[in-house]
């Protein structure tokens, strides 16, 4: 098996179109090795690898707790995706299948799906349950972000 620093996934880039291999796991944020446009950062992470792609992540991290059964998990997952498009650079996206990983559904109290997390520096910030469409998580993480940037400001 090999560990999360050496796990890739290709994203295409929203600017050039170019595809670009991707770690799971890094430091700053991705970027286009072609146009240099930040990439949206979008990842899968199981119980061994989360504290390494999610928790020590420098960017804000939406953590998506899902399971492959539910409807509105499926609902979600694109408007999520499209988030972290339209905010690459500032967000990383990690999703994670809590059937596969229950301690991770444990550790965060997961009791509905979706069930999502804002994590700034490894630390819950914000906690939302159900579906919404982009716009609205959009604006939820924006919100957060913003809350984050007067914090370290203050």
């Amino acid at each position: 098996m090999s560990s999360p620093t050496t796990k890739a996934r290709t994203i295409k880039c929203p600017t050039c179109g170019r595809a670009n291999k991707i770690p799971v796991a890094a430091e700053g944020t991705p970027r286009c090795g072609n146009c240099k446009s930040p990439l949206p950062w979008i990842v899968d992470a199981d119980e061994n690898e989360f504290a390494e792609v999610a928790e020590e992540a420098t960017p804000l991290v939406v953590v998506d707790l899902w399971a492959t059964w539910c409807g509105p998990c499926r609902m979600v997952s694109p408007a999520l995706e499209q988030v972290a498009t339209e905010l690459a650079g500032r967000v990383k996206l990690v999703k994670v299948d809590i059937d596969r990983n229950p301690h991770l559904a444990q550790r965060f109290e997961v009791q509905a799906v979706p069930t999502l997390l804002i994590l700034d520096k490894g630390e819950p910030v914000a906690r939302r349950a159900g579906a919404a469409p982009a716009g609205t998580l959009r604006s939820w993480v924006e919100q957060v972000a913003a809350g984050r940037r007067d914090s370290e400001r203050g």
